[in-house]
């Protein structure tokens, strides 16, 4: 099941493996450059169905770090746009996460410790739905007023547009690891009194907003995706009841796959990482009638292909083992025997015959 094919919408994967979002934290002013080029390209070489952009900032101060990927501006589309053919021209879809770091913004890349960059330094002030820091050594977000809210729908919007224009197939909301759509999501970082905190409802109003947003620009043949964490692995936080609600509630607004991650909004989570421990989510999540996708330590071929046999997910998001391993689904076809998979034509005399 590993390498059947998947339709949404207009877009047929060729396969069930997705090349997860990953920071390579190695841009000037958002632009993507020969890095990117490689990194992103090689992995639909690799035989990837779907290959995504790292988290791409939609605005300056929506970057984790000052190396973030950008598509606050047009300028941005032309070396984008250099990828996307690339990545379609290995039979591969491209597609773009965008995202907003909110309070865990301004920080250095993480060989560098994570560590705050304060404006006298290069960095900037960081914004959140309240007046909390993620930790004792970030910094202290201002609270977004409700007409600066409405200026970040438009930069995701805005966003989106370029993405369609740059050649990307598949967008991807990022609402999850604390950045800033997670931050209104959880009860343990928005303790805001008007429309945007409080209950559920309200929690989730930006991102709701969000979602119109790109949909009013993102063609109804293209699939958007929405990455959430599904639980905040700490007392009084997000649960996986709340992400099964929000699977019903995405279902309605033009969502069509929710991927299932967790974490990252409490700097104190007892988060217990091991192979499949965020599975169960996608497999909650997909009782809805929503697709879903499975992240996290999956490393083999055999262990994807459980987890999709078993139904508990639609697509498997891959990361590290991608970064091992660009070629991961060349060599996962061959281990569980399957002889159909395409090789590059350049590849074949590695490719080994019966």
């Amino acid at each position: 099941m590993l390498f059947t094919q998947l339709t949404i919408r207009k877009i047929t994967l060729r396969n069930r493996i997705v090349v997860s979002p990953m920071c390579q934290y190695s841009s000037e002013d958002g632009f993507a450059n020969d890095w990117h080029f490689v990194h992103l390209g090689s992995r639909a070489v690799g035989g990837a169905a779907l290959v995504f952009t790292e988290a791409t900032a939609v605005s300056p101060e929506g970057r984790i770090s000052p190396h973030d990927l950008g598509i606050w501006k047009d300028d941005h589309i032309e070396q984008l746009k250099k990828i996307t053919h690339f990545i379609e021209q290995q039979g591969a879809v491209p597609g773009m996460q965008l995202a907003h770091a909110g309070r865990k913004a301004s920080v250095t890349e993480p060989w560098k410790n994570d560590k705050l960059i304060p404006v006298s330094e290069g960095g900037w002030k960081t914004v959140a739905p309240s007046l909390l820091a993620f930790s004792d050594d970030k910094d202290t977000p201002l609270e977004l007023s409700l007409g600066e809210i409405k200026r970040i729908v438009t930069d995701f919007k805005a966003a989106a547009k370029r993405a369609l224009a740059a050649g990307f197939k598949v967008i991807e909301i990022h609402g999850a690891h604390g950045y800033l759509i997670n931050e209104f999501m959880s009860p343990l970082s928005n303790k805001r009194t008007d429309d945007y905190g409080g209950n559920f409802e309200n929690r989730t109003r930006f991102l709701v907003e969000i979602i119109d947003a790109i949909r009013s620009v993102w063609p109804q043949e293209l699939p958007l995706f929405l990455r959430i964490s599904a639980s905040d692995w700490a007392d009084g936080g997000w649960t996986v009841e709340d992400s099964v609600k929000l699977g019903e509630l995405v279902k309605g607004r033009g969502v069509d796959l929710v991927d299932c991650s967790s974490g990252g909004v409490v700097s104190y989570a007892k988060i217990p990482a091991k192979p499949n421990y965020q599975v169960p989510f996608a497999a909650a999540v997909r009782k809805t009638g929503i697709l879903t996708g499975a992240v996290g330590i999956i490393v083999s071929a055999e262990q994807a292909e459980e987890i999709l046999t078993s139904g508990q997910a639609d697509l498997i998001f891959m990361a590290r083992e991608l970064l091992r391993d660009p070629y991961f689904p060349l060599r996962a076809a061959r281990e569980l025997s399957y002889d159909e998979m395409a090789w590059p034509e350049q590849y074949e005399r590695a490719k080994r015959k019966k």
